[in-house]
């Protein structure tokens, strides 16, 4: 497993800001068929999931990104 996780980190690193939004815009696209597929009886909580798994990645990420954006502005 660590193997795994270090090639996956090498190949991070190569990346630009396109190979990552290809890499999101596809396991977005895999959540949604995924969430598809789910039975009627269980698909709220299966939102309520992403729903809970979106918030508590996305606000990190944000609070990573929004100081490099406003110096980015700054320079300007």
């Amino acid at each position: 497993m660590k193997k795994l996780l270090s090639a996956a980190d090498a190949c991070i690193a190569q990346m630009n800001w396109r190979d990552m939004a290809l890499v999101k815009l596809c396991l977005c696209a895999a959540g949604v068929m995924l969430g598809l597929a789910a039975p009627k009886r269980v698909r709220k909580w299966v939102a309520f999931g992403a729903m809970a798994v979106f918030v508590t990645t996305y606000l990190p990420l944000m609070c990573r990104f929004m100081p490099s954006l406003a110096e980015e502005l700054r320079k300007k």
